[in-house]
């Protein structure tokens, strides 16, 4: 079967080994682009929230594209991505394309959902080619996560930042067309000999900045204006502790990896003991993080309307007190502009510019819809 699904960040990677390892087609839709804004915000709902629109567009061009079907999450609790899914098949067969939605539920949710997704993508391989393909994307999504993180560390510090960038280019590329588990690590070490060369001699420590929020407005570059490579164009760290394998530890394999709700939970219950769905309560943690160990600032992105995040925007005033934080919020939908989102961007580096030299800033700033 031809399957396509949603961008997001660097998920395209492990989802097209899984695919086409389990003897289907993956069929990716094209790079997120204007048309995809278009079509998105044309045939979604009006108070539908930015990725809602983005994954439209992207189901809409990947259709027109030849794909058969659709994967898909789900979701638990309050957030509206738990209906995305639904809604969006909906939309889809009232425009005439024909197609088959998979859905893969969290494991608290329908499984019947998750076992007929299952058996499709199953029904071509033996039990033990899947554990290999499955094995195969699992090391790669945690090899590109910490390449990135590497990334995120060593651009600020670089020599030359476009080779920098350039570097890390060539490590996906390698990761994305790779086949054998064992030369996985080859290409991060690769990546980590390169960055290490091009590293300018030691000076000041950049500013550290955290960038929190809804994971796919934090996770989708085209979407958030590619905001970690701006900042660390900036000679800012970007900090992230989201990422996919992150996501997947706590959604899918929660239950061998329990330490990461423990600590949201632990971390946000000053400030925000309940479940509000989405990544609210996570938000929270990742500022108390920040404050603790003394980050210079943190950036909360999220798309305009959604309610899990803006019940964290309305806490963070208290978490920036508590830790003298400096914290701007950017609310983003198809109108906003580049040009708004750098004039923020701008101003906050330079009042944590400001706030190192011992001058005075504002602990918060909020942005409304950028334009």
């Amino acid at each position: 079967m031809r399957l396509t699904f949603p961008h997001m960040g660097l998920l395209s990677i492990p989802v097209e080994t899984l695919l086409n390892g389990l003897g289907h087609q993956a069929v990716p839709a094209p790079p997120t682009n204007k048309r995809t804004f278009e079509l998105g915000a044309k045939y979604s709902p009006e108070g539908a929230c930015l990725p809602f629109k983005i994954n439209l567009g992207n189901f809409i061009e990947a259709l027109e594209q030849g794909a058969e079907g659709i994967l898909m999450g789900g979701g638990l609790g309050p957030c509206r991505f738990g209906y995305y899914a639904q809604i969006q098949q909906r939309i889809l067969a009232d425009l005439g394309y024909k197609f088959e939605m998979l859905l893969i539920e969290p494991l608290g949710g329908k499984r019947e959902e998750l076992y007929r997704t299952l058996r499709v993508l199953l029904q071509k391989v033996s039990l033990y080619q899947a554990a290999a393909v499955l094995r195969l994307a699992w090391q790669k999504i945690r090899w590109v996560d910490q390449g990135n993180a590497l990334l995120r560390f060593a651009l600020p510090r670089s020599k030359d930042r476009v080779k920098a960038q350039r570097s890390y280019e060539h490590f996906l590329a390698a990761m994305r067309h790779e086949k054998e588990l064992e030369k996985l690590g080859g290409h991060y070490r690769q990546l980590e000999k390169e960055l290490r060369e091009n590293r300018r001699p030691a000076a000041e420590p950049p500013l550290r900045v955290k960038i929190i929020g809804e994971i796919y407005m934090v996770l989708e570059p085209r979407v958030n204006f590619h905001l970690e490579m701006l900042l660390g164009e900036m000679g800012i760290e970007v900090v992230r502790a989201m990422s996919i394998s992150q996501w997947s530890e706590e959604h899918l394999l929660g239950f061998l990896y329990p330490h990461h709700r423990r600590r949201t939970e632990l971390l946000s219950e000053p400030f925000l003991p309940a479940f509000v769905g989405g990544h609210g309560r996570e938000t929270i943690a990742e500022m108390v993080d920040a404050g603790v160990n003394r980050l210079d600032g943190v950036i909360q992105v999220l798309p305009f309307t959604c309610m899990p995040e803006i019940v964290a925007q309305s806490i963070t005033p208290a978490v920036s007190a508590a830790y003298q934080l400096p914290i701007l919020t950017l609310v983003l939908d198809e109108h906003s502009a580049e040009a708004g989102v750098m004039t923020r961007l701008e101003a906050f580096v330079d009042l944590l510019r400001r706030k190192r030299a011992g001058g005075k800033g504002a602990k918060v700033l909020s942005s409304g819809v950028l334009g």
